[in-house]
Formats: structure tokens, C-alpha cells, sequence
């Protein structure tokens, strides 16, 4: 059976010191940079099957973010301000001054807030199922699905075996029986088992406790502030936030794409990788052309 990093050859694993922190990057590729960001509990290999082909038109910089993967874990705070510092500390390490940002989950939250806060370092932001939406008459703070995966991701780190990581990783697709190897679940297990990630879980988690995380919600004012041009990515099947929420909260973004891939949950990148990828090139390629003009 092939490893999934038969899909990353002719990459690199690079590690940079992000304002102090030991952070885990896939990079390949020249040019603009494109950085793709994972969800809460993830990895980069959550990506590792759109790294190099992308590259073949960016330079692409998957990120383990703060805590996560194998980046260091420091004590602390992990809120969105915390997330957006790494990712700017990044920026500076790597030398890059402005770049495209690619969120997916807890990555789509983080990435909105680095806009809308920094536009001056983003070139476009392409939210993929993002998390942290209240809009209209979705309210996450009430959402069956935020319980669920609240719930899988505590069994998944308090009780780590193989078993539980292969429920979390459940979650995410709308055919996990296609989409989940042993070798995905091994990695996430090896992920999970790290003394460190179980000391600084709960903090990890504070973002989906909505007593915590609710000054972080990207609300409609903040989607109509919201400056740079932006993609809504979302999926027919998504476990989390409903594709019409999606839609809404692309309404309120002035200038916003919005488009639906059909046959996906949580990680379109992973399920349908080039059709992901080509959505992503093309939508990169229409900002630039408008740039020229």
C-alpha cells in the first residue's frame, strides 16, 4: 500500500523559530506564498496531498500551528490572538511580508481574523468549511455537531487509542471507509499520544467551549469589515457548519466567491484533492488577473 507521503516527494519538512516557537512546516515550490492552515486537533498532513502540487504554481508552506502537530507546545493561552501571533512570527521568520492564507476548520477561523486585523498581509483568504461563524439563525453555541466534536476530540486525547482516533477521524469525512489509512491513523495516534499535546489539550480545546471562544465569533459586521479578497469554500456534507450558513456569511463579504464540492465532509482537500486544488489555483489566479488590471 502507498504511504500518503508518496504525495509529498519533492518536498521539503522545514522547521522555523516563530517568535520563539519550534514550528513544523511542509514546504514546497517557488514564487507567492500560499500558506494552508489545518483545524483544531489537526496536523500538516492534513494537507499533504496539496502541497506539491500546488507548488507547482506557489510556494506552499503547510503549518503545524501553535501546539499542534509536531510545533513546540508552550503553557498558556491557545485563543485566536494566540494563533494569529504564530502565524505573523512565522511570516517574519520565513521573510514572507504578504501571502495567500488557506483555513480549514480552526486554520479558516484564524486566517479570517489575520485578515481582517492585518490586511496588509494578505493577498486572498480562502476559507474551507471555516470554523467560528454566527451568522443569521445558525448559532454554533447551540450546535449538536460543535457537542459531538467536542466530545470525540476529549476521548480522542484522554483516551488515546487507536480506536478512538479513528472515531474523531470519522468525523471528518463523508466516506470515511475510502478516505481513512491505517497509516492517517497511526500518525494522528502518534500525534496524540505526545506527553506534551495531553498537558496542553484542554487549552487547545478553550475554542470550542463557547464561553470562551465567544469574543472570537465572526459575526456579519465583521464579514462586511472583512477587506481582502475572499473564497468561501464549502462542502454538501460538512459535520459542522451547514453549507447555507456558508453561503449567507459569503453574502455579507463584499466581492466574496462562494462555491459547494459536492461529495465532501470536513476535509475536501483530503477526500477530493484535485478538484480542491484546481478550485484553489483558479480562484488564486482570478485575484492576480485582477491585480494586472
Amino acid at each position: 500500500m502507498d504511504s500518503v507521503w508518496v504525495d509529498f516527494l519533492g518536498g521539503q519538512i522545514n522547521y522555523y523559530n516563530a517568535g520563539g516557537v519550534q514550528t513544523r512546516c511542509l514546504e514546497a515550490g517557488q514564487g507567492e506564498t500560499l500558506f494552508l492552515l489545518h483545524g483544531g486537533g489537526g496536523h500538516v498532513e492534513a494537507y499533504i496531498k496539496n502541497v506539491v502540487p500546488l507548488s507547482e504554481h506557489y510556494h506552499v508552506v503547510a503549518v503545524d500551528m501553535l501546539g499542534h502537530g509536531l510545533t513546540e507546545k508552550p503553557d498558556g493561552a491557545y485563543e485566536i490572538a494566540d494563533y494569529v501571533k504564530h502565524m505573523k512570527d512565522l511570516m517574519k521568520a520565513m521573510g514572507v511580508e504578504k501571502a495567500h492564507f488557506l483555513g480549514e476548520s480552526l486554520g479558516g477561523w484564524v486566517a479570517f481574523w489575520l485578515a481582517y486585523e492585518n490586511p496588509e498581509l494578505v493577498s486572498s483568504f480562502i476559507s474551507a468549511t471555516g470554523a467560528g461563524l454566527l451568522v443569521d439563525d445558525f448559532d454554533v453555541t447551540r450546535s449538536d455537531a460543535l457537542k459531538s466534536l467536542r466530545n470525540l476530540s476529549k476521548r480522542s486525547t484522554t483516551e488515546v487509542t487507536r480506536d478512538s482516533v479513528r472515531a474523531r477521524l470519522n468525523w471528518l469525512f463523508y466516506e470515511p471507509e475510502k478516505s481513512i489509512t491505517e497509516e492517517l491513523v497511526e500518525i494522528r495516534y502518534r500525534i496524540y499520544s505526545n506527553p506534551d499535546w495531553k498537558r496542553i489539550e484542554p487549552n487547545v480545546q478553550s475554542m470550542m467551549r463557547p464561553e470562551e471562544a465567544t469574543k472570537w465569533y465572526i459575526k456579519p459586521e465583521h464579514l462586511q469589515k472583512l477587506s481582502v479578497p475572499t473564497f468561501v469554500l464549502w462542502t454538501r456534507h460538512n459535520p459542522s457548519t451547514p453549507w447555507q450558513t456558508g453561503e449567507r456569511a459569503s453574502k455579507y463579504i463584499k466581492g466574496a466567491k462562494f462555491h459547494v464540492m459536492e461529495d465532501c465532509g470536513h476535509w475536501p482537500q483530503w477526500e477530493k484533492p484535485e478538484e480542491f486544488n484546481g478550485l484553489v489555483h483558479e480562484y488564486i489566479q482570478s485575484v492576480k488577473s485582477i491585480e494586472v488590471l
